[in-house]
C-alpha cells in the first residue's frame, strides 16, 4: 500500500530500480522507509535451446522507463498536492539479478543478447574450470563453487564457442551495471556483484588473477571495483528524459539482488536467515566473516555493505533454481490459466489438500539445480503420479517440493555454521498464507513474513540515499524493515514433513543417473 500521509511537502524521495530476473520492480520511497510510489514491467527469458536463458537489454531498458512512469504516477495520486516526485528524487539506486553475463563493443553496447543465470551451457567449462584451478582451491578463493550460468563460466564458453563475439568484447558486465552505464555513461560493478560472476577473490575482496588467467579474460576487460554506496555517475539528459526525471540525480553503484534483498529485510547481522521465494529460491544469513563450505554445496559471498561494526561483510547462500519459476510453469505449461487472479485460484484449491498431496512428490529441477547438488542436468520429476491426482495435488505438490528443495538446501548451510533460529519469509510467494504455513512447518521454526514484498528494491533505495549521505545504510536497513505476525510451525506437521523430505532426497538419488541419461533424447 502507497502512504502518503503526514508527509513533509518537498521531501526528497529515494528511486530504487531492481532489474530482475521476469520483471523490473521500482520503487520510490521517503526518508522514512515509506513507499510512496511503485510500478513494474515484466518481460520473458529467450530460450533457444534447452540450455539456454537469454534476456535483451533493450527489453530491460523498456521495463525500467515503464516502471519508473508507473512509480511516479502513482506517487502523484497519492498525494496530489505535493511538489511532482520527480523533482524530489535525490538519488537513485540499483540491484540486479546476479551471475548474468552481458558483452560490451567497442562503443559500449551490448554485443547481442544478455546470458543470464539459469542459462546451462557451461556445464563443460564449469568442469574444466575446476579441474584446472583445483576444487579446494577455487572453493578458497571464490568463496564457494562454479556454477553454469556464473559469469566466469559464461566467459570462458564464449571464449571457446563463439571466438568471433569474444574478439568484438571490450568490457563485460554484469546486468545492473549495463543498466547503470546507460544511466550514466559510466562503468562500474560493486563488491557483491562482483562476488557472484566467479571472479572475484571473496576474501580480499579483489578480481583474482588465478581465475581470470584459467578464464582467459584479461582485468581490463572487468570494470573498476567501487562500494555500492557510492556515487558511480549521474543520470544523463537522454535516459533522463526517456524516464520522465530531470538530469543530473546521482547514481549509486547498488548491489546484486540477493545482498540488496538482504539489506531491504534488515538483514545486515547474522542474528536472522532469510527464505526469499521469488523466481528461485533463496537461503541466505549474514555472515562476520568468510565460511567456506569445502562440501563446496553453498556459497559464501561479499554482502551489499563494506565489513564493519554493525553490519556484516559477507553472507553465505544457498540457492535452489526453480522456486516461483515452479509454479509460473504449473500455470503456464500445464494449466494455461491466465489473468491476474491465476495464481490465487491455484493455490485456494490446494487449500484442502493433505500434507504429501495424497502421495505426489514434486522435484522442481526444472533448470538443473545448485544447493546443495550443484547438478544441472537434474529434472524435475512428479514421482507417484496416479489417475486420481488433479489440479489441487498437482499444485500442493509444487509447492511442497519447492519448500522441500529449499530446506535441503539450508540443510547444508547448517552443516558448515549452524543457522539463527529466527526465519524471515520475503519474496512474491511469501504472499501466500498457506505457502507461509508450508515453510513454517517444513523448516520447523517460527517465521515472519516481510511485509514488503520488493525489499531487493528497497535495498537499492538505501544504497541511494546512504550514497548522497541521506541515511546511514545499516541503521535504514534495520528500521524501515517492517515484518507480520510470526507464524507457528506445528510439531506434528513437522514430523510428517521430515518424512516426506526423505522420499524427496531419495527420488533425486535414484534418478541422478537417469537424468544424464535422458540427455541424448533432447539433443537441441
Amino acid at each position: 500500500m502507497i502512504d502518503g500521509r503526514a508527509r513533509r511537502r518537498g521531501e526528497s524521495l529515494l528511486l530504487g530500480l531492481d532489474l530482475g530476473t521476469s520483471e523490473t520492480k521500482v520503487l520510490l520511497v521517503g526518508l522514512d522507509g515509506r513507499v510512496v510510489g511503485r510500478g513494474s514491467a515484466g518481460y520473458p527469458t529467450e530460450r533457444r535451446a534447452p540450455d539456454r536463458a537469454e534476456q535483451d537489454p533493450e527489453v530491460w531498458w523498456n521495463a525500467v522507463a515503464a516502471g519508473v512512469g508507473q512509480a511516479l504516477a502513482t506517487a502523484r495520486l497519492s498525494d496530489p498536492g505535493a511538489p511532482d516526485p520527480a523533482g524530489r528524487v535525490a538519488a537513485i539506486g540499483l540491484s540486479g539479478q546476479m551471475h548474468g553475463t552481458v558483452l560490451l563493443g567497442a562503443d559500449r553496447r551490448p554485443l547481442g543478447p544478455a546470458i543470464v543465470w539459469p542459462d546451462q551451457r557451461s556445464s563443460h567449462q564449469v568442469d574444466a574450470l575446476t579441474t584446472e584451478i583445483g576444487r579446494e582451491r577455487l572453493l578458497a578463493i571464490a568463496g564457494g563453487p562454479l556454477a553454469t550460468g556464473f559469469q566466469a563460466a559464461t566467459a570462458r564458453w564464449l571464449r571457446e564457442e563463439e571466438p568471433a563475439r569474444w574478439a568484438e568484447m571490450r568490457t563485460i558486465v554484469a546486468p545492473k551495471d549495463a543498466l547503470r552505464l546507460r544511466l550514466t555513461g559510466e562503468l562500474a560493478t560493486d563488491f557483491s556483484d562482483a562476488s557472484g560472476t566467479g571472479l572475484l577473490d571473496a576474501t580480499t575482496r579483489s578480481w583474482s588473477g588465478e581465475i581470470l588467467a584459467a578464464v582467459g579474460l584479461d582485468l581490463g576487460r572487468l570494470p573498476p571495483l567501487v562500494d555500492a554506496t557510492a556515487i558511480a555517475g549521474t543520470l544523463l539528459p537522454g535516459p533522463a528524459a526517456a524516464l520522465g526525471l530531470p538530469s543530473g540525480i546521482p547514481v549509486a553503484t547498488g548491489a546484486g539482488d540477493t545482498p540488496a534483498g538482504l539489506l531491504g529485510a534488515g538483514m545486515v547481522a547474522p542474528d536472522a536467515f532469510i527464505l526469499s521465494l521469488s523466481t528461485g529460491g533463496q537461503v541466505a544469513v549474514p555472515a562476520s566473516e568468510p565460511v567456506i563450505d569445502h562440501f563446496g554445496r553453498t556459497h559464501t559471498l561479499c554482502a551489499a555493505l563494506a565489513p564493519a561494526p554493525g553490519s556484516a561483510g559477507w553472507y553465505r547462500l544457498a540457492a535452489t533454481l526453480s522456486a516461483g519459476m515452479a509454479l509460473r510453469w504449473l500455470r503456464d505449461s500445464v494449466f494455461e490459466l491466465d489473468g491476474p487472479d491465476a495464481y490465487t485460484r491455484m493455490i485456494a484449491s490446494a487449500e484442502d489438500v493433505p500434507i504429501g498431496a495424497r502421495g505426489l512428490v514434486f522435484l522442481p529441477y526444472l533448470v538443473g539445480e545448485r544447493s546443495p547438488h550443484m547438478d544441472p542436468t537434474a529434472r524435475g520429476i512428479f514421482l507417484g503420479l496416479t489417475a486420481r491426482h488433479g489440479r489441487p495435488e498437482l499444485v500442493r505438490a509444487v509447492l511442497e517440493g519447492v519448500t522441500l528443495a529449499c530446506f535441503d538446501a539450508s540443510r547444508a548451510l547448517a552443516d558448515a555454521h549452524a543457522l539463527p533460529d529466527r526465519l524471515v519469509l520475503a519474496g512474491g510467494g511469501a504472499r501466500s498464507p498457506l505457502w507461509q504455513r508450508i515453510v513454517a512447518d517444513v523448516f520447523g521454526v517460527s517465521l515472519r513474513r516481510l511485509e514488503i514484498n520488493e525489499q531487493t528494491a528497497v535495498g537499492a533505495c538505501i544504497l541511494g540515499g546512504a550514497a548522497v549521505g541521506l541515511l546511514d545504510p545499516a541503521t535504514a536497513s534495520t528500521t524501515w524493515a517492517r515484518l507480520g505476525m510470526a507464524v507457528e510451525p506445528d510439531p506434528n506437521r513437522h514430523a510428517r514433513y521430515l518424512e516426506l523430505g526423505e522420499s524427496f532426497c531419495d527420488a533425486y538419488v535414484v534418478n541422478r543417473a537417469g537424468f544424464s541419461a535422458l540427455r541424448r533424447f533432447d539433443p537441441d
